[in-house]
């Protein structure tokens, strides 16, 4: 599991890229990413597309990222996500919550 970020100082969009499982394993690292979102950051992109396995605290840390952009759903995008995390995605009904990219039908 790794979580990596790249600021995109042009647009201010802070991506972050989740590989392995998303668990409460990296619940230190994405706290880490909440602290910078103060930093005139104006939208977040979280990469999905090494993402095997997602459990509830990972929905969990998505929850407390979006309170930190004062719960706006345009703030924040998910992207690439695998079928297996899409079921997950769906089910927790994170489509009115987020910005899904692709969007799950």
């Amino acid at each position: 599991m790794a979580v990596e970020t790249n600021l995109n100082e042009e647009t201010q969009t802070l991506e972050v890229s989740i590989s392995g499982r998303f668990d409460f394993s990296i619940h230190q690292n994405f706290r880490k990413i909440t602290q910078q979102t103060g930093d005139g950051v104006r939208a977040i992109v979280i990469d999905l597309s090494d993402t095997d396995y997602m459990d509830s605290s990972a929905l969990g840390m998505l929850l407390v990222l979006r309170d930190k952009v004062h719960e706006n759903k345009e703030a924040i995008t998910i992207k690439n996500s695998k079928e297996e995390v899409q079921k997950i995605l769906k089910i927790a009904n994170f489509d009115k919550l987020f910005t899904l990219d692709p969007p799950i039908i």
